[in-house]
């Protein structure tokens, strides 16, 4: 959905809305599709966003893996719908274009190598961080996706007249395969940057959000529930209370001191 509407507004409306308005359809595509799917996945979408939440210990590697698969997946999936509705439109040209990523001659504003990953790796930074700071958890819930959107249109507008803003490996990936030449050449860097981005955020988070909670509950639903020992306890110490009486826990010797006539 976001390679398909947001990439779409810049293939199919880019001379009519501007970058304005092709930043306001990313960002607007990202409020909505997380609002109908945060509570399931946490619609990252990207995986410099999965990638920060696995270093902030928000996931297992198994489920990151899981989502950096779906996330290509999509991306590819999007850009093959929207290569196939762009083929009916006369004269649009899609060679070398097609909403790729890309720097030098392919940047409008011919920003070089060196400029255009400084840039992708600022700008995610700000992304994954604002979904690291906002969420405190894997999923979104109430009103959390609209800074995340907000975060993801102010980043388009600064990165669309550098390089058309990637800030998504996913959404770099599948125009890229259509566009082909230079846009296939130039992809490694749209792929790497994010990524180093995402690592920086998840550092920045942890230096800046210290002890930052997760829900137990979130936790068990990307790792499974933790192993319970006997009567209630789990690994690693006593359930709360345990050994006061008054606190309701079981007396400090066990079940099995508790005398005859209580048995």
């Amino acid at each position: 959905m976001l390679v398909f509407f947001g990439v779409g507004s810049l293939v199919l409306a880019g001379d009519y809305i501007n970058a304005v308005g092709i930043s306001f359809a990313f960002g607007f595509t990202l409020i909505v599709v997380a609002f109908a799917f945060g509570r399931i996945s946490g619609c990252h979408i990207n995986p410099a966003v999965t990638l920060g939440m696995l270093l902030a210990r928000r996931m297992d590697i198994r489920a990151a893996i899981e989502y950096w698969v779906a996330q290509l997946v999509g991306g590819i999936v999007g850009a093959a719908l929207l290569f196939l509705l762009a083929k009916q439109v006369p004269r649009l040209v899609t060679d070398d274009a097609f909403g790729s990523n890309g720097y030098g001659g392919r940047s409008p504003v011919g920003i070089g190598g060196g400029g255009a990953f400084l840039a992708e790796v600022l700008l995610t930074l700000l992304l994954v961080f604002i979904y690291l700071t906002v969420t405190g958890k894997v999923t979104m819930v109430a009103a959390e996706p609209v800074p995340v959107g907000l975060a993801l249109t102010a980043v388009n507008l600064v990165g669309i007249p550098l390089t058309w803003t990637s800030v998504n490996p996913a959404r770099s990936l599948g125009p890229a395969l259509f566009a082909g030449g230079g846009a296939l050449s130039q992809l490694w860097l749209f792929l790497v940057a994010p990524m180093i981005g995402g690592v920086l955020a998840a550092g920045l988070h942890m230096l800046t959000h210290p002890g930052h909670p997760v829900a137990e509950e979130e936790r068990e639903q990307v790792t499974g529930p933790r192993p319970h020992m006997p009567w209630g306890r789990r690994l690693g110490g006593r359930r709360p209370g345990a050994g006061r009486p008054e606190a309701g826990g079981p007396e400090p010797g066990g079940p099995e001191t508790k005398p005859p006539e209580a048995a």
